[in-house]
């Protein structure tokens, strides 16, 4: 697959953006200015942008907790996504929903989804109804490792295969179910061979490396949106940060962090722009600062942004 130029860049630059995003969340959280919980998906920037990017506007996206860098990548505004996060009017859910519930059909994103697993569901729904209308739209539901023990979750493979709905089930493995190695949970050496036996496509890759994640990603969209059903994707891939803030990451060691952060996208792939790709060191620290310059913006734009008045508490709700 060819890669102009211009797609590389604001490949990175959003990679970049998202871990900056997830950065300054976290610097937030422990502030005192961000409440509740957070997981960060710093380390899984490559994911994000290379399984969203081949997606169409239109497309429908459903995704986990850890899901900020895939709403970004998917069109959600920053400065909404950075609002949510602190509760202010101006957010994407209107400071309703937090960190796990970001939302905005303007982009196809039905939503993140506290509830392990169930975003699945949605997204079957959303491509059956895709299918049945003829819209040529198709629905993305990812997820981590720990999802894949999950009735719902499980449900919905088995739905999607039946109906041949036009589906991509995204699975980010980054090794742990929360603080359980997920090795210790399956009895099959990878994920995608347990989901092959509910008779469809599955793919394996890379998910440190964003280039080879869109190209797999990409194969994936066209098979489910030229009707030949769903497909599951196992992207191998690992957060450097902790499951969520505050977790002393006592089930992993030191050193296998540190295997995993010498290999960080982040720094592995603007090397690789300037060694395959034809970019220069200017390119990259003009990125740099345009990355910078925005997350002032957005930090700016959430801290100034209103909070919702009580009176709106009940909005959008059913009695």
């Amino acid at each position: 697959m060819t890669f102009a130029h211009a797609d590389l860049r604001r490949m990175y630059r959003t990679m970049l953006l998202i871990r900056r995003f997830e950065e300054q969340a976290v610097a937030f959280f422990l502030s005192g200015e961000l409440r509740g919980s957070l997981h960060p998906c710093i380390g899984q920037e490559a994911t994000a942008v290379g399984a969203v990017f081949p997606l169409r506007t239109d497309d429908y996206l459903t995704c986990t907790y850890r899901g900020h860098g895939q709403a970004i990548a998917k069109g959600l505004n920053p400065k909404e996504g950075m609002a949510e996060l602190l509760g202010r009017r101006t957010g994407c859910s209107q400071g309703l929903g937090g960190s796990m519930h970001y939302t905005d059909l303007s982009v196809g994103l039905l939503g993140e989804n506290a509830i392990v697993g169930a975003g699945a569901p949605i997204a079957v729904g959303a491509a059956l109804r895709a299918k049945l209308d003829k819209t040529g739209q198709i629905a993305m539901s990812i997820f981590g490792d720990g999802a894949i023990n999950q009735g719902a979750l499980l449900e919905a493979f088995n739905l999607a295969a039946a109906w041949q709905a036009p589906v991509i089930f995204f699975c980010e493995n980054n090794l742990y179910s929360e603080m359980t190695p997920i090795s210790s949970m399956v009895g099959t050496a990878t994920l995608a061979e347990r989901a092959a036996g509910f008779g469809w496509t599955t793919m394996t890759v890379d998910g440190y490396d964003p280039i080879a994640v869109y190209e797999t990603t990409s194969q994936a969209v066209e098979h489910a949106r030229s009707g030949r059903g769903p497909v599951f994707i196992e992207a191998m891939t690992y957060r450097l940060f902790g499951h969520m803030v505050g977790d002393t990451e006592p089930y992993r060691s030191k050193e296998e962090v540190a295997q995993w952060r010498a290999k960080d996208p982040i720094t592995a792939f603007p090397q690789r722009l300037i060694d395959e790709y034809g970019f220069n060191q200017a390119e990259i620290d003009a990125i740099k600062a345009e990355v910078e310059a925005e997350i002032e913006e957005i930090k700016r734009f959430a801290l100034e942004s209103p909070w919702p008045d009580v009176s709106e508490i009940a909005e959008h709700m059913f009695a």
